[in-house]
């Protein structure tokens, strides 16, 4: 919940006499967009890392924030982010452990409709509880089938920790055969900045 600087709540402040008001405290950004100082794939990163932040702590499920604090928050985001559009990816941590010391150089994951576009030049941001790994892709290879990827990518670039047999068997227990008949896809990972504590 966003609270003015007076206590009231945000969304109830917003109506007053049938039009819109702007409440005391509430920066000129929260009531229109364009007036955010940037451009829009700005904002909309500066509002994807403020969720991705709330969402990584449970502390912040119920946590009411001031529209000062909003702001704050919104314009404090670590620079390391500040220029970079990135997709975000969840991982396991012995996954997520592998790409932060730089030994798992392949990222496997099911052709869904929203990796259909990703390309060498685009980013990944890998997300493990609070912790994140920005990531740089330099390929993107298809496959039919996880045997297919693991034999031409090679097992010790996806887990250098795991033995070839023990991998398909952990990727299938997370994509069913309905997930890898959509396509598999290596997806050849470069570390571009230090993981955000």
């Amino acid at each position: 919940m966003v609270l003015t600087d007076t206590g009231a709540k945000l969304s109830k402040s917003l109506i007053r006499d049938g039009r819109v008001a702007s409440p005391p405290g509430a920066r000129p950004w929260m009531l229109d967009i364009t007036a955010w100082d940037g451009d829009t794939n700005s904002f909309v990163d500066a509002m994807v890392w403020l969720v991705g932040r709330m969402l990584a702590d449970p502390e912040h499920f119920y946590r009411s924030c001031t529209t000062a604090e909003l702001d704050r928050l919104m314009t404090a985001r670590p620079e390391a982010t500040a220029n970079v559009r990135a997709r975000e990816m969840n991982l396991y941590r012995r996954y997520f452990d592998l790409v932060v010391d730089g030994t798992k150089t392949i990222e496997v994951r099911v052709q869904y409709p929203n990796l259909r576009t990703l390309k060498a030049g685009d980013h990944i941001r890998f997300v493990c509880g609070r912790d994140d790994a920005l990531t740089h892709v330099k390929r993107v290879t298809r496959y039919t089938s996880f045997e297919e990827m693991l034999d031409s990518e090679g097992p010790e670039k996806v887990n250098p920790t795991s033995p070839r047999d023990q991998q398909i068997a952990d990727i299938r227990r997370i994509y069913g055969p309905e997930k890898e008949a959509l396509g598999v896809l290596a997806i050849e990972i470069e570390l571009v900045a230090d993981p955000t504590p």
